[in-house]
C-alpha cells in the first residue's frame, strides 16, 4: 500500500533524474512536500510520442473510457500482480506507464526511506481522459507489490521501486515480449540501504496549502 509519500528534495537535486521538458511554471513555483496525498497533483516522469518529458498529473487514476468521471472511486493503488488483467489499468500497463519522483513513503506511524536521503522512483501507471467539451484529466496510480523484510511488519503491501537508469525502459510502450522483461522489477526490492522511522509529529495534521500546490491545480484546471 502506499497512501502517502514526500517529495521534500531540492528542485536542483532533482534537476539530473528529471528527463525532458518541465510543465511550464515549475522552477518559479516548486516546494518541498512533506506529505503527498491522494486527490493532490504530483509530478510524473513519462514518455509521450517518443520523448521523455515531466507531466503534472493527479494522483487517483480515472480510465479514459469512464463516462462519469465522478460516477466510481478513484484507485491511486494498483496490484503488480494483476495489473495486467483489470479493466481500468490493463491500457496503461501497456501503455503509459510513469515515475513519481519521491524520498519517502509511509506506512502504519513510519516513514521508509533510503539511508542517504537521495530520492528514488515510485513505479506508476497513468491515463489521459477526455470529456464531451474536450477538457481532459490526467491521472495516475502507484504499482504496489508483496513487501520485503523492512516493510513487512507495518504493512502487506508495500509500492513499486524503479531503478535509476532504468526510467526509459520503464516508460516506453510495449506489449508481450517487452512487458514480460519488465516482470521482476515488481516482484519488489532489496531493502539494504533503506530505514524505517516514525513518522514527524507534524505531518500528523492537514498541511495549509502552498503556492505550488496552487500553480499545479491551474496548471491541471
Amino acid at each position: 500500500m502506499c497512501g502517502r509519500y514526500s517529495l521534500t528534495s531540492s528542485l536542483d537535486a532533482l534537476l539530473p533524474r528529471l528527463q525532458g521538458p518541465l510543465p511550464a511554471g515549475l522552477v518559479q513555483y516548486y516546494q518541498p512536500r512533506p506529505l503527498i496525498r491522494p486527490g493532490e497533483p504530483v509530478l510524473l516522469q513519462r514518455q509521450e510520442h517518443g520523448a521523455m518529458e515531466i507531466a503534472l498529473v493527479l494522483w487517483g487514476l480515472l480510465p479514459e473510457w469512464r463516462k462519469d468521471p465522478l460516477e466510481a472511486p478513484r484507485p491511486f493503488n494498483a496490484r503488480a500482480e494483476t495489473v495486467a488483467e483489470k479493466a481500468s489499468f490493463r491500457g496503461p500497463w501497456r501503455h503509459r506507464r510513469g515515475l513519481l519522483p519521491a524520498d519517502a513513503f509511509y506506512e502504519k506511524g513510519h516513514r521508509i526511506a533510503r539511508s542517504d536521503g537521495a530520492p528514488f522512483w515510485l513505479a506508476a501507471i497513468w491515463d489521459r481522459w477526455i470529456g464531451p467539451d474536450g477538457s481532459e484529466v490526467e491521472s495516475c496510480c502507484v504499482l504496489t507489490t508483496r513487501p520485503n523484510a523492512l516493510v513487512a511488519p507495518l504493512h502487506e503491501r508495500m509500492p513499486v521501486l524503479i531503478p535509476e537508469g532504468l526510467e526509459q525502459a520503464w516508460c516506453e510502450p510495449l506489449d508481450g515480449p517487452g512487458l514480460r522483461a519488465l516482470e521482476p522489477l515488481l516482484q519488489g526490492w532489496d531493502p539494504v540501504d533503506w530505514i524505517a522511522g516514525p513518522i514527524p509529529i507534524a505531518l500528523t495534521a492537514a498541511p495549509a496549502p502552498r503556492p505550488w500546490d496552487q500553480l499545479s491545480l491551474d496548471l491541471l484546471a
